[in-house]
């Protein structure tokens, strides 16, 4: 009799020997916790059924879609390690089903025979019930790894959909993928073909979601502009903000306004740099420290206090000196942390840290410098008569889009080594954290132009969409696959799936991606994604540059 695994979890890239975690996270997550986020996900898929059968008679619960987005963003790599605080979600998900069931009583609407729907279940069931749902409950490998992929996709809209929510920016039509997308993957009865549509479909629904956000984000702070940032340290104590949400991060600088405390960015918070409306703050430090890995290392000589605004928190070693000092939001929890609840109108109260940063040294600088950024769309799109011109006159040749995420592994010093390998007339398009293995290095400029574009987070790949598009048109041609760009993109956790996942529903060609392919694409999916899309592995600096480049 085979015997069934503590746990089982492929959705980010460093998932154990490649191909699955089975004992505990290779990111710190222990099989109890991976066990609750299996039943909240389940339990919200029954919630996503009963919305989207409510939104056809046009009463859906902004609620649920609440429940739905909040739950998917959760179980998100990095993000929580509590237990109390996924408990707290379970309930929540049971309760708003409920209460869809209720409404679809008092409208006559007959309730879906599902599995999801029918479930009543509380967070010490969870083991009980792994059986069903688990990623494993799927026995058919390849339509399992398409329903994770169009989950994890759905995963990755629904941070963004959250953090445009929070700037009370919101769109029905964009929860209406997510939940259509929920309910499709729970079918039995679904095929390969239909799933492969599904993940499409939730690429269409990332473009809306990362366009809403976009929306917001600018419609809020205004277009970023090209900023130089200090990468160095000043002589108050400071916070370290981190994470994707730029409104937490304007109520903490309004907040620590005269306090004497700085506030400073963090990895994917390192694009708050680049808006005109956080500029204002006199105490809006630079930004400190690089990718979301180091943290353990770059925390201790921090000496401040840590907010985390969204995933990427790393669980502590033994050895930890600054746990006590982080703080976390939203969907963020970790043991040994504290979390501030937002009121009822989203707002959070930054007192608790700001006092506690008053009585901290000021950092220690870890590096020296600045760095150049906010190449978003706004920008670059004002930029392009220039850039067409050096393309025409020969001076650049080729655009590589190097987005996506950072990780631990090793084999990433091959983005470091690729940037540096690339001819002097090629020029980086980047977002999200993958830029710190090669934004600090001396590559110089052509004619004015930065051979590295940082166009900001993750979320901010929908900037190189449109400057994609923008590009089309200047160069009249018909699609972007004829412009001189090529894609060679990091991933490492559900951001990044939904940005491969829009840019295949756009018709991108010969993306390719690393340092691994995901483990949740057995060899039949590989194959019809080569097939059609022409989706491939990085192999070496050299192959890939004379592929990628030189053809």
């Amino acid at each position: 009799m085979e015997t069934r695994p503590e746990m089982f979890c492929y959705q980010c890239q460093e998932t154990a020997k490649g191909t699955g975690c089975t004992l505990r996270g290779v990111c710190g997550k222990l099989p109890e916790t991976s066990g609750r986020m299996d039943l909240l996900l389940y339990a919200t898929r029954g919630v996503a059924i009963l919305n989207d059968l409510l939104r056809e008679h046009g009463a859906s619960s902004r609620e649920a879609d609440h429940q739905v987005i909040d739950a998917l963003f959760t179980t998100i790599t990095n993000a929580n390690f509590s237990n109390d605080s996924l408990d707290g979600f379970i309930r929540r998900a049971f309760q708003v089903k409920d209460e869809l069931k209720a409404k679809c009583a008092e409208l006559g609407i007959a309730v879906p025979d599902a599995p999801e729907v029918a479930l009543e279940a509380g967070p010490e069931d969870y083991k009980a019930l792994e059986e069903v749902t688990g990623v494993l409950a799927e026995p058919d490998p390849d339509k399992r790894g398409l329903k994770q992929l169009a989950i994890y996709g759905a995963k990755g809209a629904a941070a963004y959909a959250r953090h445009a929510a929070n700037l009370k920016y919101e769109d029905d039509e964009v929860y209406a993928y997510i939940e259509k997308v929920l309910k499709e993957v729970s079918r039995t009865d679904i095929t390969v073909d239909e799933l492969l549509k599904t993940v499409l479909y939730m690429g269409e629904g990332g473009v809306k979601a990362m366009a809403l956000l976009d929306s917001a984000n600018t419609g809020r702070y205004g277009n970023p502009e090209i900023t130089k940032v200090d990468i160095g340290t000043r002589i108050n104590p400071g916070i370290l903000i981190s994470g994707h949400d730029l409104h937490d991060l304007e109520e903490l600088l309004e907040q620590t306004i005269g306090t004497g405390v700085d506030v400073y960015t963090h990895s994917e918070m390192l694009p708050g740099q680049y808006y005109p409306y956080f500029k204002k703050y006199p105490h809006f430090a630079g930004n400190y420290g690089n990718a979301w890995w180091k943290q353990l290392d770059e925390f201790e000589k921090f000496n401040g206090c840590f907010v985390f605004t969204s995933n990427c928190i790393v669980p502590p070693r033994k050895t930890t000196t600054y746990t006590d000092r982080v703080y976390t939001l939203g969907v963020v929890d970790m043991p040994g942390t504290h979390h501030i609840e937002a009121d009822a109108e989203g707002h959070h109260d930054f007192s608790e840290v700001i006092e506690r940063a008053k009585t901290c040294a000021p950092p220690v600088a870890i590096e020296h410098g600045e760095i150049v950024g906010g190449f978003a769309h706004h920008q670059v799109i004002e930029l392009a008569p220039k850039i067409v011109d050096l393309v025409k006159r020969g001076k650049i040749r080729k655009f590589v889009v190097m987005a996506g995420c950072d990780g631990r592994f090793p084999q990433r010093d091959y983005y470091t080594k690729f940037a540096e390998a690339l001819p002097e007339d090629c020029v980086i398009l980047t977002a999200g954290c993958a830029k710190y293995r090669y934004n600090k290095l001396p590559l110089g400029d052509i004619e004015g132009v930065p051979r590295v574009l940082d166009a900001g987070q993750c979320n901010d790949s929908y900037s190189l969409v449109r400057i994609a598009m923008a590009l089309k048109d200047a160069f009249g041609v018909e699609s972007i696959n004829d412009l001189p760009l090529v894609f060679n993109i990091a991933w490492y956790e559900q951001k990044a799936v939904i940005v491969l996942l829009a840019l295949l529903y756009l018709g991108v060609q010969n993306i390719h991606t690393g340092p691994t392919l995901p483990a949740f694409f057995t060899p039949d999916i590989l194959k019809v994604l080569q097939e059609k899309f022409n989706i491939g592995t990085i192999s070496t600096v050299e192959n890939d540059i004379d592929l990628l480049i030189n053809n």
